[in-house]
């Protein structure tokens, strides 16, 4: 069992596997509420769990999905280069956007952080939870705060957005797509950005845009809040 936990495809199969999973309950049930990744989350955790398996075993393979992060949030280029003329029309309040954005993102997590006491460590692990991982976890290990911490509250963060989005539209009334998907874009990066793609074509453009706009912001604005 050691030998077959401890080889590198272990981690990576189980990953795939629990994310078909996922995906075909979300399919079956419908609901929004059946995220994919939540059920391949739990998946995995049950399987780890159930059977004792060290967690340094299972990311031996896990870590591989980690190195498409970055090439994967490029290729949502295409999308915008489709919608570049909706870009060119709106590029001053997307950029406007993405700035009021980042620093509510920065500022609520400043808030409620010494709301409830919290250290600067920790402040320093939650701050960049709305920028895409790679750059999250680059900020985190720059102001001395927990990697771990930061991949964490980034995925929760991206799961709110990603089942949150369309209800959120709604209870604000936000008709306009290019506002609706800077809004998603801004606040919960590639998995947000994943359900403004299933929404609309300009949303899913302006959410991919506005993943880059957040992260500069955030990185530039961060040093300001630790």
């Amino acid at each position: 069992m050691a030998d077959f936990t401890s080889n590198p495809l272990f981690g990576i199969t189980l990953s795939i596997i629990a994310f078909q999973i996922g995906m075909w309950i979300n399919q079956k049930l419908k609901t929004p509420l059946a995220n994919p990744l939540i059920i391949a989350m739990l998946l995995v955790v049950g399987v780890l769990t159930l059977f004792g398996i060290d967690l340094d075993s299972y990311e031996k393979g896990s870590s591989f999905i980690y190195m498409f992060l970055a090439p994967v949030t490029a290729v949502l280029a295409l999308t915008v280069y489709r919608q570049r003329k909706v870009l060119l029309s709106a590029f001053f309040p997307v950029v406007l956007g993405t700035f009021a954005g980042s620093l509510a993102a920065l500022s609520s997590v400043l808030a409620s952080s010494r709301l409830f006491g919290l250290d600067a460590t920790m402040i320093a692990s939650l701050l960049s939870k709305s920028v895409t991982t790679p750059i999250a976890i680059a900020l985190t290990e720059q102001f001395g705060g927990y990697p771990a911490l930061t991949i964490a509250s980034t995925v929760i963060t991206g799961l709110a957005g990603n089942l949150l989005a369309p209800a959120l539209a709604q209870v604000f009334r936000i008709k306009d797509p290019v506002a609706h998907g800077v809004g998603i874009g801004s606040c919960s990066h590639a998995l947000g950005t994943s359900k403004a793609l299933e929404i609309g074509e300009v949303q899913g453009a302006m959410s991919s845009i506005s993943i880059s706009l957040s992260a500069f912001w955030t990185v530039l604005l961060a040093p300001l809040f630790v």
